[in-house]
C-alpha cells in the first residue's frame, strides 16, 4: 500500500511537467511528416551543392537528429509550463536580438565598432557566431513572441474592442519589440512571419470584427503607402539615370519609408522585372533560374543530381540549398515530387489546426493554430517567391531549407502540437 502511494505522489509531481504514460499517447502524424521532410531535404541539400563538393548536407543531417532530440524533449513537456515561463522565453529572445540590432546601427552609421559574437552577412547583422557553430536569434524571437502573446490572451478576457485595449496594448508591445528589432537587422522575410500569426491568435480569441476591420484598413494604409514609395523610387532612379543595380542607396537616404534599397528591387522585380532588370543578370537572376528549374522538371523529373540549374551553377549555390530548395527539388523530381512535398506539408498544416481543435483550454488551442500559422506563411511564401508568385524575401522552407537555427525552431514549434495533443486532458 505504501509503494502504491509512493507511486501516486511520484506521478502527481511529474505528471504536469513531463509525461511518459501510455493513455495520452503520440499522434504519429506529425513525427512521421517531419521525419519525411527532413530527410527529403538532406537530399535535395546534396544535390544542390553536389557539383561543387559542398558538404552542407552533411550538418543538415547533424541538425536533423539534434532538431528530433528537441522535439522529443519539447513534446514530453506540458505546455502549461510554457504558460508560467512565457515571459522568460519571450525576454530571452529578446535579450538575444538587442546587440544584433545594435550592430546593425553601429554599420549604418559608419561606426567600425564590432560587438562580441555578432555576425554579418552579406550586409545582413541576423547571427550570433559562438564558434562551431551560429545562431539566428530571429528564429527563437517567433516561438518566444508566439508564446507570449498565446499566454497573454489566455490570460485575458476577450471582449469588445473597448473592453479589450489593455490587453491589445499588451499584445502590440509584446508584437512591435521584436518585429521592430528583427527589422533592423534588416530581415524582412522574417518580419512577414509575425503579422500573420499574431492576428490569426487575435482572429480565434474570438476579438470583435471591429478591430479587424481597422487592421485591415490600416493594412491597406500601409500596402498603399509603400507601393507609392516604391513608384517614387522608380521615378527616382529613372529621372536621374541612375542604375538600379549599382546605385545602391541613392533613394533610401532620401525617403521617409525605412526600406532598403535593394528590398525595393526586389518588390519592383516582382511587379516589373524588367524595370529593374532587363537583362535578367542582376537581381532577377535567381527567380528566372528558378522558373526555369521548375518549370524543366515535368511531370517526373530529370532525377536527383542530374537537374542543370543548380548542377551547372545557374541557381547559386549561396541560395540554392536553403531559399530556392524547392526549385532544385522541382526540376529533379518534376510534379510527382512536389506534389507528395506539398501534400506532406498539408497533412502537417492540417494536423496543427486538428490538434487546435482538440484542446481543451485556451492556451494550447492558440499555440497549435500559431504554429500552423507560421508553417503556412514560410510554405506558402517560400514556394510562391519560387515560381513568381511573391516577391523574393529570403524565408526558408520549413525541414527541406539548409540552416540549423531553422531546423531546430521548426522542430520546437513542432515538439508543441505535439505537446498540446499529448496534455490535452490535463486541463485543469
Amino acid at each position: 500500500m505504501f509503494e502504491n502511494l509512493t507511486a501516486t505522489v511520484k506521478n502527481q509531481r511529474f505528471s504536469r511537467f513531463i509525461q511518459f504514460r501510455e493513455e495520452h499517447r503520440t499522434d504519429w502524424i506529425g513525427p512521421v511528416c517531419m521525419t519525411l521532410l527532413l530527410l527529403i531535404g538532406v537530399f535535395f541539400i546534396y544535390s544542390a551543392q553536389s557539383y561543387s563538393g559542398g558538404s552542407s548536407w552533411k550538418m543538415q543531417i547533424l541538425w536533423m537528429f539534434v532538431g528530433l532530440s528537441v522535439y522529443s524533449v519539447i513534446s514530453l513537456i506540458n505546455y502549461k509550463v510554457f504558460l508560467e515561463y512565457a515571459h522568460v522565453l519571450y525576454w530571452g529572445a529578446i535579450i538575444l536580438l538587442i546587440p544584433l540590432a545594435f550592430q546593425s546601427i553601429l554599420l549604418e552609421a559608419g561606426v567600425s565598432i564590432k560587438l562580441p559574437f555578432v555576425q554579418t552577412r552579406f550586409g545582413a547583422t541576423r547571427w550570433l557566431d559562438f564558434g562551431p557553430f551560429s545562431l539566428q536569434p530571429s528564429e527563437l524571437a517567433k516561438i518566444g513572441t508566439l508564446v507570449m502573446v498565446a499566454s497573454l490572451l489566455a490570460r485575458s478576457e476577450i471582449g469588445s474592442f473597448r473592453e479589450s485595449i489593455k490587453v491589445l496594448i499588451k499584445v502590440g508591445f509584446a508584437f512591435f519589440l521584436p518585429l521592430f528589432l528583427i527589422f533592423l537587422q534588416p530581415d524582412l522575410g522574417s518580419s512577414l512571419v509575425f503579422p500573420p500569426m499574431v492576428f490569426s491568435l487575435l482572429y480565434v480569441s474570438k476579438l470583435s470584427q471591429r478591430f479587424f476591420a481597422v487592421a485591415f484598413t490600416a493594412f491597406i494604409v500601409a500596402v498603399s503607402i509603400v507601393g507609392f514609395d516604391v513608384y517614387r523610387y522608380k521615378a527616382f532612379m529613372e529621372a536621374n539615370e541612375l542604375s538600379f543595380l549599382n546605385d545602391k542607396g541613392a533613394y533610401e537616404v532620401t525617403s521617409i519609408i525605412p526600406l532598403r534599397d535593394y528590398q525595393r528591387n526586389r518588390i519592383l522585380t516582382f511587379l516589373d522585372p524588367q524595370v529593374v532588370d532587363p537583362q535578367g543578370t542582376g537581381v532577377a537572376w535567381n527567380l528566372n533560374q528558378s522558373l526555369i528549374a521548375v518549370a524543366g522538371g515535368g511531370f517526373s523529373g530529370k532525377g536527383l543530381g542530374e537537374g542543370t540549374q543548380a548542377r551547372l551553377g545557374y541557381l547559386p549555390p549561396t541560395v540554392a540549398p536553403n531559399d530556392f530548395i524547392f526549385s532544385v527539388l522541382a526540376e529533379e523530381s518534376g510534379f510527382v515530387g512536389s506534389g507528395i512535398v506539398l501534400l506532406l506539408f498539408l497533412i502537417l498544416v492540417a494536423n496543427g489546426i486538428r490538434v487546435a481543435g482538440m484542446a481543451r483550454d485556451r492556451f494550447g488551442m492558440l499555440l497549435a493554430v500559431g504554429v500552423s500559422v507560421v508553417f503556412m506563411i514560410h510554405i506558402f511564401v517560400n514556394i510562391g517567391m519560387t515560381i513568381g508568385l511573391m516577391p523574393i524575401t529570403g524565408l526558408p522552407l520549413p525541414f527541406l531549407s539548409y540552416g540549423g537555427s531553422f531546423v531546430l525552431s521548426c522542430c520546437i514549434l513542432q515538439g508543441l502540437v505535439q505537446s498540446v495533443y499529448r496534455f490535452r486532458r490535463d486541463f485543469s
